[in-house]
């Protein structure tokens, strides 16, 4: 390149930045105002599209409440506090994750968090020096309604990664991580353990279809073109236990609005999967 051609190109990218704060000086009243400037940016090859991406999200996330975010209590991974030494590994290596809400007599009554990096030392001291209450580190209690960029501040400052989220009464209702804000600014973050996403719903042949229980209910209705209501359950599995009036068993059957559900999959707490058939009207 040419010293013209480089002063041209200094030139024209001055001309651009000139535009931009020109844009900044109208004063913009809201984040649209805001995101139209770094559209406007991106469209003049001020800013790329990855970083017009991130900075989206940033704004996004400035105007959320941990509950719009948080793994709800249903899909929570917890360890109960008089488990085994073998069931908790058991649980740890099948859910491959790195942090454990701890639980007493009931979801609500959380001991504190383990982290799985804390049980590599019994390869070398035995197993018979666990002791799971010693390993355990205090658990962060936020409300559902905190701001996800004050949430954010917090982690950064007191080097924390997990928060438990309580409701209004107290109970436990979900919660997040570090990486699932980070997620909202940035995009997914996969690693190598990530399995590729499958469909809720998954056709089995013959009109049967196994539904996760954790299937919102909306994405529900829109596969099955029905309208089942979402104002006291978010998901199928909510849906089931309501209709029995207690948690069911595996393979008990139960029929109404012209579909039939048969539980495929439980545990002690919840519904995981369910067989669905639309029945003839």
């Amino acid at each position: 390149m040419t010293d013209e051609e480089k002063t041209n190109t200094m030139k024209g990218k001055a001309a651009q930045w000139k535009r931009l704060v020109k844009s900044f000086f109208s004063r913009p009243s809201s984040i649209n105002d805001v995101t139209e400037i770094l559209h406007s940016a991106q469209h003049e090859s001020i800013i790329d599209a990855g970083v017009l991406h991130i900075m989206e999200g940033a704004l996004k996330v400035s105007d959320l409440q941990t509950r719009e975010i948080m793994i709800p209590r249903s899909q929570m991974v917890s360890l109960q506090d008089d488990k085994s030494l073998e069931e908790i590994l058991d649980i740890v290596i099948n859910s491959q994750h790195s942090r454990f809400p701890v639980v007493g007599e009931s979801s609500d009554d959380v001991s504190g968090i383990l982290l799985a990096k804390e049980l590599l030392p019994l390869l070398l001291y035995g197993k018979e020096t666990f002791d799971l209450k010693s390993l355990l580190r205090p658990a962060t209690i936020i409300p559902e309604s905190k701001p996800i960029d004050a949430l954010l501040k917090e982690f950064r400052e007191h080097r924390y990664h997990m928060a438990i989220v309580v409701d209004e009464y107290g109970g436990v209702s979900g919660l997040v991580t570090i990486e699932d804000i980070l997620e909202e600014i940035v995009g997914e973050i996969e690693d190598e353990t990530d399995e590729q996403e499958r469909d809720p719903i998954q056709g089995k042949g013959d009109g049967v279809f196994a539904v996760e229980a954790i299937t919102d209910i909306d994405t529900f209705n829109e596969f099955f073109d029905i309208g089942f209501s979402d104002e006291e359950f978010d998901t199928v599995g909510g849906l089931i236990v309501q209709k029995f009036g207690r948690l069911p068993k595996v393979g008990e059957s139960i029929s109404f609005h012209g579909f039939g559900f048969t539980v495929t999959a439980c545990d002690q707490r919840k519904v995981i999967s369910v067989d669905v058939r639309k029945q003839p009207i």
